[in-house]
């Protein structure tokens, strides 16, 4: 499948591809002289961002359970992650933390409570 539209999906027809579509991430597949580079984006919204940040104002006053919302990290950043050889499943909470610390992607956080 092919488009002229940058923002729609190009996808391949395996099922990573196929996966990645439906979480909001978009691929295209762009040729630069003999190599095809593979292009992934994701929109992140202002209401995504904005309900961040409500669940962190609203996490000083909460009481946690067993489980607790730490962050929501879209798919792209995971995917860019893991290119850098951080296992987001493998790492803990506060490795997590600091690394979207450092990354400056404190927006992502969904509590303002020390993990």
């Amino acid at each position: 499948m092919s488009s002229n539209n940058p923002t729609e999906p190009i996808v391949s027809g395996d099922k990573a591809d196929v996966e990645r579509s439906l979480l909001g991430v978009n691929t295209r597949y762009i040729q630069e002289g003999d190599d095809v580079v593979r292009h992934h984006t994701q929109n992140i919204t202002q209401e995504f961002l904005d309900d961040l940040k409500d669940s962190r104002n609203a996490s000083d006053s909460a009481k946690e359970g067993e489980f607790m919302r730490v962050a929501s990290i879209p798919v792209a950043v995971h995917e860019q992650w893991v290119r850098e050889g951080f296992n987001l499943y493998e790492a803990t909470g506060a490795e997590i933390v600091k690394r979207l610390s450092d990354q400056n992607l404190d927006g992502f956080m969904a509590t303002n409570k020390r993990i």
